[in-house]
Formats: structure tokens, C-alpha cells, sequence
């Protein structure tokens, strides 16, 4: 049966393309599970609801139950990690990265470790790992350019996103032996990534060529690159599947908003403008909505997904540069990195005020508060399911 579309405009401006196919698909019987999540990756636990990925985002799991709460700030240009103590928004500790320019802090995917990666010097780098019940690090191990680090659904392997070598690499996660490089010559600064709601395809963004690039997660191999309006203009970065599986949305920094794709065809079905420097996405706890901090302008987007249209805009009193970051535990507060200001954002995001900004080192990154709630983590500063 062909897909039959249908287009719509929201209040943002966007226009959108509305599949009815899916439903179609899912047509043969009442139970039968929809259809992006039908064939899921062998070993990828199942979403707890076929309409909310982020399901399981709203309690902590037991097996966390003993790990510190803290925030962990890697400081790019100090070569340092500064340690928060969240309830009293005091610098507790601050430590030797273990490596040069440290990007971001990733939780394992059995988040049981939490892991500095280095991607400095050239040719060579290092993964540091933290004991998220102590908050101290552990020594540090050669990983070759660990830019950002994901983790397979099934929990296989750790995609070390080798950014300079233009390379996804597949490693064992328990023996940190390299198992694959995929390649990604035509991929020039690859970033971030999200996957489908099945788990079988990963979505990354090349940062300095405006495209994307989808990869088979299994076979290990590409099978699709997508130029963004604007081409090499363009600097997409934070990549996030939408609760119900079947939108991504793609942060762009050069063009100031959000890239909207189709999560089973990969098509596009859109741009929505949220801010100057679009850069990070975030999903509330109870999966309603979407943050999206606009680094250049010091301001964070609202998009909600019932509405399908940003419903807020916040800005940093004072002005700021809000990069990466996460929720709290129960959803409340954001923390930010502010990457160009050497400080961090404490946001309350039921009354939209700033608690704290707090002094860290120079150019604070990826940072990530643990622990979050979860079953497990594919990785980045802690996107769970």
C-alpha cells in the first residue's frame, strides 16, 4: 500500500508531513505492536510502552540506588572534570581529566561506571573512569579519539565516535578492545547520534558538512547520508528520538533551530527556528516535552510534543552560553554547562528561575548528573531507556 501524506503547519511555522501509513501497517491485528517497534535488535530490552521510549526515565533503578548524586563537569580547555555537590551548588572536587581536552562524562550502559573521554593528542586519547558511589576516578586507559562515546541498545558495544578519524568505533565494552571501525569518510566532524525505537538504526550528525548520516547498528555498515537545507552551512549537533518513536529531531547550531525527520523513512518534514546556536536536546520526565539550549544566544527553547510547537523560550539572566547537560532525578532542575563563560547552570524548569551559576573550569562541556532514572544508558551525558 503507498504511503498516503498530508501536511499541516504549526504555530512555529513548520511544515510538516504526516504519514498514515504506519497505521496502516499496524492494521492486521489489535496486538500487533507498532510498526517501529515490531522487529526490535536481538538483546535490546523492550520499551516499556510502545508509546513512550522514555518510559522508564521517571524512577531510579535499585542498582543505582548507592551512587553518589553529584554532577561531573568536564572542562575542555583546563583539562580538568570540577565535581558538584547538586543540593549545595558547591565545587566539592575537581581532578586531572587523565588526557587532554576532556569532552564529555558518558555512563556506561550498565551505569555502573561513568567514563571522561579525551580526545587529545591527535592520533591518540584516553577513556578515565569514575565510581559514581565514590565521585573518584579511576586510571586512565588509551581509547584512540573518544570525542563522545553511545552505547548499542543491546548493550554490545561502545560506539567510540571518533570525531578527527572520521570513524564509528565498535568496541567491547568489558575488554575495551577494538572490534570494528565503520568509516565515515563523507561525515566530516561526526557528533552525536540517537537510535530508533527498535534499536536497529542510529541517526548522526556530521557537524562540519551539514549531514547526517544513518548507520545499520547491527550489520555495521551505512546505509543512508542526508544533506540538510544549507548543506555545508549547516552544524548539526544533538540528535533526539521524539517519546513515541517516530520523529528525530536534529539540533543545528549555524541555523538556529531544530531539523525534523521522519524516525522509519528518514525523511525530512521540516525546520522549526528555536534560537542562535541550537545545540543540545533534552526530554522532560514525563516525556510531554523537549528542551533545547541555543548556546549563542543564552537562551533555552520549550517544544512540546502534543502541540507539536515550541510553547517557551527562557533566557540566562545576564547572559550565557548554555551547551550540555541533563535533568535532575525528579525533573525539576536542568543543569547546563555554560561553554564559553567557564560557569554552570543550575535551572529550575517548573518556575523557570535561575538557582545557581556556578564557576567551574574553562570550557565546561558534556557535563552529567548522576544518577539518573533508567534501565540503561546508550551513552552521551545519560540518554536513558
Amino acid at each position: 500500500m503507498a504511503a498516503v501524506t498530508s501536511c499541516t503547519t504549526s504555530e512555529a511555522g513548520v511544515v510538516v508531513t504526516e504519514s498514515t501509513s504506519s497505521a496502516a501497517a499496524a492494521a492486521p491485528g489489535a496486538d500487533a505492536p507498532p510498526p517501529h517497534i515490531a522487529n526490535l535488535l536481538p538483546g535490546m530490552p523492550p520499551p516499556l510502552s510502545p508509546t513512550d521510549m522514555y518510559a522508564a526515565n521517571r524512577e531510579l533503578s535499585a542498582s543505582v540506588a548507592d551512587h553518589r548524586p553529584l554532577v561531573y563537569v568536564p572542562n575542555s580547555q583546563s583539562h580538568t572534570v570540577s565535581v558538584i555537590d547538586p543540593n549545595t551548588f558547591q565545587v566539592i572536587d575537581t581532578f586531572p581529566a587523565g588526557g587532554q581536552e576532556p569532552q564529555h562524562v558518558v555512563p556506561s550502559y550498565d551505569m555502573q561506571t561513568l567514563y571522561i573521554t579525551n580526545d587529545l593528542p591527535i592520533g591518540g586519547g584516553s577513556l578515565r573512569p569514575i565510581d559514581p558511589r565514590t565521585g573518584l576516578p579511576g586510571e586512565p586507559f588509551p581509547v584512540r579519539d573518544p570525542y563522545n562515546m553511545y552505547y548499542t541498545p543491546d548493550g554490545r558495544f561502545a560506539l567510540v565516535v571518533a570525531e578527527a578519524d572520521r570513524s564509528l568505533d565498535f568496541y567491547d565494552p568489558q575488554t575495551w578492545q577494538k572490534v570494528h571501525s565503520l568509516s565515515v569518510p563523507d561525515c566530516a566532524g561526526i557528533d552525536h547520534m540517537d537510535f530508533t525505537a527498535d534499536g536497529r538504526f542510529g541517526l548522526a550528525s556530521c557537524e562540519f558538512i551539514g549531514r547526517m548520516q544513518v548507520f545499520d547498528v547491527a550489520e555495521r555498515k551505512l546505509v543512508k547520508s542526508i544533506d540538510l537545507a544549507g548543506g555545508r552551512s549547516g552544524k548539526p549537533q544533538d540528535v533526539k528520538l521524539s517519546p513515541d518513536g517516530r520523529t528525530f529531531y536534529v539540533a543545528d547550531m549555524a541555523a538556529g533551530g531544530l531539523y525534523v525527520f521522519d524516525a522509519l523513512t528518514f525523511e525530512s518534514k521540516g525546520f522549526v527556528p528555536t534560537g542562535d546556536g541550537a545545540h543540545g536536546l533534552y526530554i522532560t520526565r514525563d516525556s510531554k516535552q523537549m528542551l533545547v539550549t541555543n548556546r549563542h544566544e543564552g537562551s533555552i527553547s520549550v517544544w512540546d510534543f502534543g502541540e507539536n510547537r515550541l510553547v517557551h523560550k527562557w533566557s540566562v539572566p545576564g547572559g550565557g552560553s548554555p551547551d550540555m547537560g541533563n535533568l535532575s532525578a525528579d525533573g525539576r532542575v536542568f543543569w547546563a554547562s555554560g561553554r564559553h563563560h567557564g560557569e554552570v547552570y543550575a535551572i529550575d524548569i517548573v518556575e523557570w528561575k535561575l538557582l545557581a551559576r556556578i564557576p567551574v573550569g574553562r570550557g565546561p562541556h558534556g557535563l552529567t548528573i548522576w544518577p539518573q532514572p533508567g534501565r540503561y544508558s546508550t551513552g552521551h551525558t545519560g540518554v536513558m531507556r
